[in-house]
């Protein structure tokens, strides 16, 4: 088998998957883009198998620490077993993450199950020249079901793949799902990312617990998930801000078939919030849900720029005992460097406030300590202090 030998100091050699193209200290055998190599350390010892791309940052990705091929087997093996984690974490078996990447060994690839609709990416070289052998795979294991398949992630550039989605197996049906006793029309074929923020499943129901009688404003609505879980959990009167004006679309008419009362605003979050301040708008409970502001670590200082004016802004528009529920969705951004935004943010909106409780994503999206990037959200409900 073809493979690389890494750097003494290689991440791999502590506990990390990956290796860098700064990490490679000779590759043998003349391994092609998508192959599964072996990973050896400087005195020849074997420290794995990987998946192999030249054309990636991240050259090889580990997904066993002895030899292994990705045959059919292999694919039913790791599926069967991220199902039945996920099993004992007790999450809804037709509403979850089935497979979420390295988090389950199988690097690049994406798995998400709503009902009898799987919805399939495979971000890396090698899943995707493999793609027939996962699809057949989740046949085996979940019986006659309809697969999608979302190849449409920008991260699928990185690996040199093209973008595309489309139907793999089955004709699929219109989809419908619950959260927290609202049910949500899903497009699977081109919903956000797989049709719905499962990772945000669970914080849902915890932010509409702090509804009750509130004024709320939930920004970057999205098909309104936060608002109208808040607006049945029996809130005031809320606001749901949203530029895109598709999702805007699918907000109203989840509200009208859940016949729940919104008010839906089709504009750029920043813009809203400025005008409001002006207006000396108040909320109650205002949720902050931001699409990534980075996805390269390069892009870190805008973002947290970003994140800094959006929290002061918000923190301006709170009443004086109001909530904020706050989320980061890039792994670049650490709880470190959240936490110290949005003490800048409180210092420039001259406010107080406490942390409640922390929020993370949800028990079917595990998260590897050895790999940090398995963990990408976080988030914080924080309280106004009256008086301070």
């Amino acid at each position: 088998m073809a493979g690389i030998v890494v750097k003494p100091r290689a991440r791999i050699l502590h506990g990390h998957d990956w290796v860098f193209s700064s990490e490679v200290l000779k590759v043998f055998g003349n391994p092609t883009d998508g192959d599964v190599i072996s990973l050896k350390d400087g005195k020849d010892r074997l420290i794995g198998s990987a998946i192999y791309n030249s054309r990636s940052q991240i050259v090889a990705r580990r997904f066993s620490r002895r030899r292994q091929d990705l045959d059919l087997e292999f694919f039913r093996r790791r599926i069967a077993q991220a199902s039945e984690h996920r099993d004992r974490r007790k999450v809804d078996p037709k509403l979850r993450r089935v497979v979420w990447s390295e988090s389950d060994g199988l690097p690049g690839v994406i798995v998400d199950r709503y009902g009898d609709h799987f919805v399939l990416q495979t971000l890396t070289r090698a899943m995707d020249i493999r793609k027939d052998s996962i699809t057949a795979a989740v046949v085996d294991l979940f019986g006659d079901v309809v697969i999608i398949e979302r190849n449409d992630a920008p991260v699928r550039n990185a690996e040199g793949l093209e973008l595309g989605r489309g139907v793999l197996r089955g004709t699929p049906a219109q989809t419908a799902i619950e959260i927290e006793g609202v049910k949500f029309e899903v497009d699977l074929l081109h919903g956000q990312k797989t049709g719905f923020y499962l990772d945000q499943r669970y914080n849902y129901g915890i932010v509409a617990g702090y509804a009750r009688d509130r004024r709320v404003l939930d920004c970057f609505a999205n098909q309104g998930a936060f608002a109208l879980t808040c607006a049945r959990a029996g809130a005031a009167d809320v606001t749901g801000v949203e530029e895109s004006s598709e999702n805007i679309s699918a907000a109203k008419r989840n509200a009208a078939h859940n016949e729940l009362k919104a008010k839906w605003i089709e504009q750029d979050v920043f813009q809203f919030l400025r005008a409001a301040e002006k207006a000396e708008a108040q909320y109650d409970l205002i949720v902050l849900d931001p699409p990534s502001f980075t996805r390269m670590k390069s892009g870190l200082r805008d973002a947290l720029r970003g994140y800094r004016e959006l929290h002061m802004r918000a923190f301006k528009l709170l009443s004086k005992d109001g909530l904020l529920a706050t989320f980061s969705c890039s792994h670049h951004v650490s709880d470190t460097a959240f936490s110290e935004t949005i003490t800048d943010a409180l210092l420039d909106a001259r406010r107080s406030a406490r942390r409640v409780r922390r929020f993370e994503q949800a028990r079917d999206h595990p998260i590897l300590p050895t790999i940090p990037e398995t963990e990408y959200l976080r988030g914080f409900l924080l309280e106004m202090m009256p008086g301070r």
